[in-house]
């Protein structure tokens, strides 16, 4: 078993809203997944907690606290392929306010017959951005995705 591992074979995946949190890893499974094609790269996600701050006047300390957990907005950047599905699904997604379910497969099975490591989480495309950029350029999209739910995490085998 290697330590680390590459983002190399690494797959973003899109479901129909939902009105509700799958209760788990296999309920997530369980949904109709469309890939989103020519993925370049994806951002990071998960949760970090809010710092509270307390300054006490009496010793001029500040105090810190833990607070709410945010999983960030995480970039998904492809390159712009019209008729792809999954930037399709996308795109219509960033027109709506609903909430979509999202899927990131990790290319780290542990065995040859093993399965790779899944993130589920739910989340809003908040944009659908392209970027020309210059003559020897890929024109690319990128979708942002803000994270609404906790990542649940399905355990490479």
């Amino acid at each position: 078993m290697a330590d680390i591992f590459t983002a190399s074979g690494s797959k973003f995946s899109i479901a129909a809203a939902v009105t509700t949190e799958p209760a788990s890893a296999s309920a997530y499974s369980a949904l109709t997944w469309t890939e989103v094609g020519m993925i370049e790269s994806l951002g990071e996600y998960g949760d970090e907690a809010a710092t509270i701050d307390f300054a006490v006047l009496g010793d001029g300390r500040v105090r810190k606290a833990k607070g709410a957990s945010d999983a960030g907005n995480m970039a998904v950047t492809c390159a712009h392929i019209a008729g792809d599905v999954g930037q399709i699904a996308m795109v219509a997604a960033q027109l709506t306010k609903l909430t979509y379910p999202f899927k990131v497969e990790l290319a780290n099975k542990l065995t040859g017959g093993g399965t790779n490591e899944f993130n589920y989480f739910l989340g809003l495309v908040m944009s659908k951005r392209v970027n020309v950029g210059a003559n020897d350029n890929v024109v690319r999209r990128t979708f942002s995705v803000a994270v609404t739910s906790k990542i649940t995490e399905s355990a490479p085998t």
